[in-house]
């Protein structure tokens, strides 16, 4: 399979240095404040990042969406942007990245963001893109433009996840045996997710699509957020299942109030705190209040595992 990581990191050279918006956003991570969090095996970092505001105050609602031109259609997007081609798909920088590394891959057509028909273009997008990370939204699970199919990458490595993988998977998981691929129910004490490994494309894409048919259903699909990199000849794949799209921070008014919009990168261990305020005052306890409340709590984890490994 072809490798386009050479070709879209040439690209984002080439924004840096031909579109004003990408190069003061970029140049703008190196100001990024972090501060760390530790749950016992697992690292959480919240990013201060005003930039991101654009995405997590985003209004999803369709009479929103209705009202503006999709900014993911190539006769809409700024005529500064540039794509690299692979497949069906264009590679594009992304304007307000969190990663140094941040492209947002967008279908050619104007087609709601769902999963179902499409997580083959994932893999495939992965084994594409070594280094990277790339990562779905749902409709409403973070993606700021839910009417346009897309999904994101970003470097490896960035989030905390990529490297407790390993260690979660063997102190913290259940090995689940209905599967073809290796699979792990993986409950890190914040997080209850999904983890499918293996060299056989067929067989990863035939255990999401068992986890995708036992979800909760939704609206557009049942409410996730996906992570997948390839690496040693061989697919990761990371699901959260999740039953709310925002916290009952973000709705909140005065103090209380926090504006949070979970999505993938925030799953991989990465919080996104577009308001200083936010980022000053959270505390260990939001974090974890966040998290409950909007993926599957232990209980509803554990019937849902045991109702997919006596499928």
């Amino acid at each position: 399979m072809q490798q386009y990581s050479e070709q879209v990191l040439q690209l984002l050279t080439g924004q840096k240095k031909e579109w004003p918006l990408a190069a003061k956003n970029f140049a703008g991570l190196e100001k990024v404040r972090t501060r760390v969090f530790n749950f016992d095996e697992v690292e959480i970092k919240v990013q201060f990042n005003p930039e991101r505001i654009v995405s997590s105050a985003a209004k999803v609602d369709a009479k929103s969406i209705e009202a503006r031109p999709c900014f993911l259609c190539s006769k809409n997007r700024p005529k500064e942007q540039q794509g690299v081609k692979i497949g069906a798909y264009s590679v594009l920088v992304n304007p307000f990245p969190i990663f140094s590394q941040h492209f947002t891959i967008v279908g050619e057509e104007h087609l709601p963001q769902q999963i179902k028909g499409r997580f083959c273009d994932l893999l495939d997008l992965a084994a594409s893109l070594p280094g990277f990370t790339l990562f779905y939204n749902g409709p409403k699970c973070g993606a700021s433009a839910p009417d346009h199919f897309h999904f994101q990458a970003g470097n490896r490595g960035f989030m905390p996840l990529e490297n407790e993988l390993e260690k979660l998977k063997e102190q913290h998981s259940i090995k689940l045996r209905s599967f073809t691929s290796d699979a792990w129910a993986v409950k890190d004490g914040l997080r209850n997710f999904l983890l499918l490994e293996s060299p056989v494309k067929e067989s990863v894409e035939k255990d999401f699509m068992k986890i995708y048919d036992a979800l909760e259903a939704a609206d557009e699909e049942p409410m996730m957020n996906i992570l997948a990199f390839y690496e040693s000849n061989a697919w990761k794949v990371v699901v959260f299942p999740r039953v709310l799209h925002r916290p009952s921070q973000y709705f909140e008014e005065g103090e209380k109030n926090i504006l949070i919009s979970p999505a993938s990168v925030d799953m991989g261990g990465v919080l996104i705190t577009p308001l200083e305020k936010d980022f000053e005052k959270l505390q260990s306890s939001d974090i974890y209040t966040i998290f409950q409340q909007v993926l599957y709590s232990e209980p509803v984890f554990n019937q849902f595992i045991q109702n997919l490994d006596n499928a």
